[in-house]
């Protein structure tokens, strides 16, 4: 079912043609009571019946009045059929016994609970997300679900689970999407999943993304100790290139200027005590040879 655009009467004519009505009956009721050459019965039974006539009539009209706010729209349906949906902002007004349902347009937000799921490599994480959305077709909000707000926050949900599931927390390897590294390739894709399940109900998603992402409570230690001794192996790593480096460099400046000229078992002895010296983490002592290094 999609959204039929519908038109209707100007709500301020009809409500000056109702304050037209009220004087005129009125002045009818004034006038048959003031005729004189018509019975008493006669003039009871006519006062009676156009004063009720003309306030049932100009209840009627003003019951079929409504207002339209803006980023508003009022679903009609009459005895059970849609009949189309009005957005004009105004006053309007419409057949009496239609039914009016006012569904809002406004953008709204929606922030999941922090849930508790498996990333793809099974690790137990705490996910939570915010969903930026609007009702893009309020028929389709109206007739094809109970419920759109609440069908929203369900669907959003399981969307975002199914989407955490199908990535690892972290990257295992150069290239790998992850949810904690790639936050923008993993808002879109959350996007995605939670726009094919909302599209069905007349729901436009405009925005989702990542409101928190950690290790469960129960491997949050152990996951922050394998950070640590990874960040602790990448920097020795880097220290150990940077340290050959310099050994090579000093090597080869020492054999270029002639400033001594070392045979291998030298060579290794100064590689060694140079990496000692570079890749400690503690300050070294210094040994003096005062006598010949042969």
């Amino acid at each position: 079912m999609k959204e039929i655009k519908i038109r209707s009467l100007s709500g301020i004519l009809v409500l000056l043609g109702v304050l037209v009505l009220v004087p005129f009956v009125i002045w009818f009721m004034v006038h048959t009571g003031s005729h004189p050459e018509m019975s008493k019965d006669m003039k009871v039974l006519r006062i009676l019946g156009s004063g009720v006539g003309g306030g049932l009539l100009a209840l009627l009209v003003l019951s079929g009045l409504y207002k339209v706010e803006p980023n508003q729209s009022v679903v009609l349906s009459l005895f059970g059929k849609y009949i189309g949906t009005n957005r004009n902002q105004g006053l309007h007004c419409n057949n009496p016994f239609m039914t009016k349902k006012k569904v809002s347009l406004r953008v709204r937000n929606f922030e999941s609970g922090r849930m508790k799921v498996n990333d793809s490599g099974g690790s137990p994480i705490e996910i939570a997300a915010i969903v930026v959305w609007e009702v893009d077709d309020s028929a389709e909000a109206v007739f094809k679900v109970d419920d759109y707000e609440s069908f929203v926050q369900i669907q959003s949900e399981a969307a975002i689970r199914s989407m955490a599931t199908s990535h690892p927390y972290e990257p295992h390897e150069d290239g790998d999407v992850s949810l904690r590294s790639h936050p923008a390739e993993v808002s879109e894709h959350m996007k995605k999943e939670i726009q094919a399940r909302l599209s069905e109900a007349g729901i436009n998603v405009i925005e989702a993304r990542l409101s928190h992402l950690a290790y469960a409570p129960e491997i949050a230690h152990a996951m922050l100790q394998r950070q640590q001794a990874g960040a602790i192996i990448a920097a020795r790593q880097q220290i150990v290139e940077g340290a050959v480096g310099m050994v090579e460099m000093a090597l080869n400046g020492l054999k270029e200027r002639g400033v001594v000229d070392l045979d291998e078992e030298r060579q290794a002895a100064m590689v060694s005590n140079l990496l000692v010296v570079l890749c400690s983490q503690s300050s070294t002592q210094p040994v003096i040879n005062t006598g010949s290094i042969y």
